[in-house]
């Protein structure tokens, strides 16, 4: 009567808060979820959540069947590692790179969860490299890496974590703060502060100002967040960060965010890693972590 894809479907929906975002979690469609739960319902006759509810409120029902996802799940999850093991797969190496100045949020607890769980693969980043992470990926001299930014490379594939927003953040008294969503032009008198890094590497130009053929005033950087975030709220300029990247200051009452045009400027994050790694355990794994881990840590992300 009960399969592992129930509970992981009931997990998703309380995790996601809704049927529409619970179905992306899981790969389905809206329809094909609902057809799901609406038969697991129908076999044990009782409703697992109460309809029209959000977050999704559960019956005892589906309380009882959340418990037992909480048992269970992780149980086949470990059981699935020591398989993988038995079947006498050499140790791994996983050396990676990051092209993401804000994703060690969601990155250093997916590195510790999987730590435990692969003590034998070798984890680490390299610091000081002088080289571009994506070749060096392709002539394995890295093993992953993280970003938003995919090249075509022989070899080389790209597996979607997930997708983000991006947002333009600005003082709370700038002339922008109480706008729903700004233009390129409007952009053009502003400072534009961002990261050390190529324009083309960054959603603010690649898919919001040089299509327009806007250029800002004056572009500045700085190397982290923390310090884009004190110069934007002193009235220094305006940036364009990752909403994750906000969350923290937004409920601070720190900064402002304004959606960047009216449908909002989206990309996805992705993990390259290399063809002949796909198969490995070790890294279906660690790719697997890193999505649980981030919709965990994260606000505001969507499924790849």
């Amino acid at each position: 009567m009960l399969e592992l894809r129930h509970l992981r479907t009931l997990v998703a929906l309380r995790d996601a808060g809704s049927l529409v975002e619970a179905a992306e979690r899981v790969h389905l469609t809206q329809s094909a979820l609902s057809h799901q739960i609406k038969d697991l319902e129908e076999r044990l006759g009782s409703p697992l959540f109460v309809r029209k509810t959000r977050p999704v409120e559960f019956t005892r029902a589906g309380q009882r069947l959340l418990a037992l996802a909480e048992q269970v799940l992780p149980q086949v999850r470990m059981a699935e590692r020591d398989l993988a093991r038995l079947v006498g797969h050499e140790p791994g190496r996983l050396h990676m790179a990051i092209e993401c100045h804000s994703c060690f949020q969601w990155l250093m607890p997916t590195i510790d969860h999987f730590r435990d769980h692969w003590p034998e693969v070798e984890v680490d980043i390299p610091g000081g490299h002088h080289f571009d992470p994506l070749p060096a990926l392709a002539r394995e001299q890295l093993d992953l890496v993280i970003t938003a930014d995919p090249q075509p490379l022989a070899g080389v594939h790209y597996e979607p974590l997930f997708r983000y927003q991006g947002l333009l953040a600005v003082a709370r008294q700038h002339r922008l703060a109480d706008r729903g969503f700004v233009t390129p032009e409007e952009l053009a008198d502003e400072t534009l502060i961002t990261y050390p890094v190529e324009h083309s590497r960054l959603d603010v130009f690649t898919q919001f100002l040089d299509p327009a053929g806007v250029r800002p005033r004056e572009i500045r950087t700085a190397e982290l967040t923390i310090m884009m975030m004190q110069l934007v709220a002193s009235g220094r300029g305006v940036c364009a960060l990752p909403n994750w990247a906000l969350t923290e200051y937004l409920e601070r009452d720190y900064v402002k965010a304004v959606a960047l045009g009216e449908e909002g400027v989206w990309s996805t994050l992705f993990a390259a890693i290399r063809e002949e790694s796909r198969d490995q355990p070790w890294m279906e794994d660690f790719l697997r972590t890193a999505r649980e881990t981030s919709f965990a840590v994260l606000e505001g992300i969507r499924p790849a």
